[in-house]
């Protein structure tokens, strides 16, 4: 039976310390060591766990994806033995619970309210929110760097090993305007027809729904931008430069004041809200919680 390998923290310290500096000169000037002894001691390392950690075949070391799994894990050892020694020093420790949060730029943003208030008022912790494009956010959360990930679509199907995927809410699509639109509602959908569009970016789910809605229907819309980020696609509707298909419950609020008019309702296009989280040997409590229970 081929005996386990012992991790060596020293040599999991000096790693992580090169993947946060970037490079071996600048976690060696840290670490107070001399690079020879610190490259060696990072290749003692690769061969005991048996990866490399770095691709050491571009100019700049950059982290392999096993790297990338044994820097989150390292960071949860070493914020570990930091709160073991307050609590063991009886320092002003705190009980509360960190748990990162990563929220794509698409989904609204009270939407992401309500998860953090859930997370809040179930657990004493402190939330943190990170805010990007979905596979930024779902690389982060592979390499246990985020807890959970909001998003409007699930991992895809290539890519969804090691995801727990959730969907917690399907949102009607319906089509916003300023005022000056209203008239569109008469005879909509047809009368959408060579008016302008601000479309959610052509990476995004809803992007092809919207457009084989209209595809399907033969009518053509004038695209005169395409936006990630649903607050600024809002405030190109709200200043009337094109109308604008948006989850319902994210122009709720410019609805209920008049910056906004409801044209029409996309019939059989919805946008799906979906919480991800990772399969990890340690679960963070209040993700668990969240993935387990949450709903809107």
């Amino acid at each position: 039976m081929k005996q386990r390998a012992w991790v060596n923290y020293h040599h999991l310290l000096y790693f992580k310390t090169i993947a946060i500096e970037g490079g071996i000169a600048k976690a060696a000037k840290k670490l107070r060591l001399g690079q020879p002894t610190l490259s060696t001691q990072l290749k003692q390392f690769e061969e005991t766990i048996g990866h490399e950690l770095f691709d050491r075949s571009k100019r700049s070391l950059q982290l392999t994806e096993a790297g990338r799994m044994v820097l989150g894990y390292a960071s949860e050892i070493f914020k570990l033995g930091d709160e073991m020694l307050d609590s063991l020093n009886d320092q002003h420790f705190t009980a509360a619970i960190q748990v990162q949060i990563g929220a794509m730029d698409a989904v609204p943003k009270h939407l992401t309210l309500k998860v953090l208030h859930k997370a809040q008022a179930s657990f004493d912790c402190v939330v943190s929110v990170s805010e990007g494009h979905g596979d930024e956010l779902l690389r982060e959360l592979r390499a246990h760097r985020l807890d959970l990930v909001l998003s409007n679509y699930q991992p895809p199907v290539g890519e969804s090993a090691g995801f727990y995927a959730r969907c917690i809410q399907r949102m009607p699509v319906v089509v916003c305007g300023s005022a000056k639109f209203s008239n569109l509602k008469r005879g909509f959908p047809e009368s959408l027809k060579g008016q302008p569009f601000v479309m959610p970016s052509i990476q995004s789910k809803l992007r092809h729904d919207v457009e084989h809605f209209l595809t399907l229907r033969e009518i053509k819309v004038n695209t005169i931008a395409e936006i990630q980020d649903t607050s600024l696609q809002k405030l190109l509707g709200t200043h009337g430069d094109g109308l604008i298909p948006i989850a319902l419950p994210a122009a709720e609020e410019l609805l209920a004041s008049k910056e906004l008019i409801n044209i029409g309702t996309l019939q059989d296009v919805h946008e799906d809200l979906w919480l991800i989280a990772a399969q990890r040997r340690i679960q963070n409590p209040v993700a668990a919680a969240i993935m387990k229970d949450f709903k809107i």
